[in-house]
C-alpha cells in the first residue's frame, strides 16, 4: 500500500480522491480562507507574506489540487467561459487560430464554446443567442462580420468594421499586397492573373482594394480578363481548381497567378498542370496565409504569411484583458505579414 501526502492510506489502483481546498488548508495548518485568498489571487492576499504564498502554491501543486469550477463561478459570479464564433472549424485558416485561442485560454483557466455558422445568417443569430444564454463573458469571431455593438466584450479576427465594443484583429493588407506584387514584379512578371476571394469572406473586400491600390502604385495593370471571382465555399483545394480552369480557358496568356489564399493556390497549381503547363517554369503561383501544408506542397508554395496561431493568442489575450477590468481597449490591432518565397515562383519565362 502507498501512503499519500495527506497521511492517508490508499490501495494501489484505487480511484484518486479529489483534493479539496479544506484539505490543502489542513495539510498546511492554515485557515481555508488564507489558502483560498492565495489560490484565487484575491485582494485580501496582499497582506499574506510571500513565503506563505509560495508554501501554499507549492502544496497545491504537490497535492494536485484543482479548484472547483462551480464554486468558483458562484463565489465570483462569473463563468470563466468565452464564445468562439467561426465560419468553419476544420479548415486550414480557422484551425490554427482556434489552436492559438485554446492555448492562451488554457493557461488562464478559461473554457470556450465554439459554434460554426458557415455563412448561414439565421444560424449565426441563433448560435450567438445560445452563447449569451450560456453566460459567456466575451466573444471571439473568426471570419465573421460583426454588424452591431455587442453586449459583451468582443474581438473580431479579420474584422474590418469599426463598431463600438469590438476590437478588430486585422492583417496589414496594404503591406501584404506590396510584398506579393513587388516579388512578382522583381521576377519580371507583368501579366498577372488574380483570383478574388468569395465576397462572404471577411478579408475579401479589403484585400482586393489593397491589391488594386498597390498595383497602380508600382505600375502593374490589372486586366479584367485575367481576374476571376471565387464564388464557392470549399475548405479544400477544390476551391481553386475550377476557377483556374476558367482563367486558362480564356486563352489569354499570363505568367503569374496571385490566388486569394493558399487552398485556392494549390487547386490552381493542379489545374495548371492538367492544362499542360508547369509551375513555376510557365506560370508562377503565389498564395496567401502560409497554411501548414504550404511548405510541403510540390512545388512548395510561395505565399504571404499571416501568423494565424499568434492571431488567436492575441485575440484571447486582448479579450481577457477587457473581461478582467481593463476598460481601455484598442479598436484595432494590426498584424504584420511576411513573404515566404518558395519554389512556386520564379523569373518570368518571357513577355506576354
Amino acid at each position: 500500500m502507498t501512503e499519500t501526502l495527506m497521511g492517508q492510506v490508499k490501495k494501489p489502483g484505487a480511484t484518486p480522491q479529489i483534493v479539496t481546498l479544506k484539505a490543502v488548508a489542513q495539510y498546511l495548518d492554515l485557515t481555508p480562507g488564507t489558502v483560498s485568498a492565495v489560490l484565487n489571487d484575491s485582494p485580501s492576499a496582499r497582506s499574506i507574506p510571500p513565503e506563505t504564498k509560495e508554501r501554499i502554491r507549492a502544496a497545491a501543486r504537490e497535492l494536485n489540487y484543482r479548484p472547483n469550477f462551480f464554486a468558483r463561478t458562484l463565489r465570483n459570479k462569473r463563468t470563466y467561459t468565452i464564445g468562439v464564433i467561426a465560419e468553419e472549424i476544420g479548415d486550414s485558416y480557422s484551425s490554427p487560430i482556434i489552436s492559438g485561442i485554446e492555448q492562451y485560454l488554457r493557461q488562464r483557466d478559461y473554457f470556450f464554446l465554439t459554434v460554426v455558422h458557415r455563412h448561414d445568417i439565421a444560424l449565426l443569430a441563433r448560435y450567438s443567442q445560445m452563447l449569451h444564454e450560456r453566460g459567456v463573458e466575451g466573444i471571439i469571431t473568426i471570419d465573421t462580420t460583426v454588424t452591431e455593438s455587442p453586449t459583451v466584450p468582443t474581438v473580431a479576427i479579420a474584422g474590418h468594421k469599426k463598431i463600438n465594443g469590438v476590437t478588430n484583429i486585422v492583417l496589414d493588407h496594404e503591406r501584404a499586397a506590396v510584398l506579393a506584387l513587388t516579388h512578382l514584379k522583381e521576377l519580371g512578371h507583368k501579366t498577372i492573373a488574380f483570383m478574388k476571394g468569395n465576397p462572404l469572406s471577411s478579408d475579401s473586400k479589403d484585400r482586393w482594394a489593397a491589391i488594386s491600390s498597390v498595383a497602380a502604385q508600382i505600375g502593374l495593370t490589372i486586366d479584367p480578363d485575367l481576374t476571376i471571382q471565387i464564388d464557392a465555399d470549399d475548405p479544400s483545394p477544390r476551391l481553386g481548381y475550377p476557377f483556374a480552369q476558367k482563367l486558362l480557358a480564356r486563352n489569354k496568356p499570363f505568367t503569374a497567378l496571385f490566388a486569394y489564399n493558399d487552398i485556392s493556390a494549390i487547386g490552381a497549381i493542379r489545374a495548371i498542370h492538367d492544362y499542360g503547363l508547369r509551375v513555376p517554369q510557365d506560370i508562377s503561383v503565389i498564395g496567401f496565409d502560409d497554411i501548414p501544408g504550404a511548405a510541403f506542397h510540390s512545388p512548395s508554395l510561395t505565399t504571404v504569411r499571416q501568423p494565424l496561431r499568434r492571431m488567436g493568442e492575441v485575440a484571447a489575450e486582448s479579450l481577457l484583458d477587457r473581461i478582467e477590468g481593463n476598460k481601455e481597449y484598442p479598436s484595432e490591432i494590426a498584424i504584420e505579414p511576411e513573404l515566404a518565397a518558395r519554389e512556386s515562383t520564379a523569373k518570368a519565362s518571357g513577355s506576354c
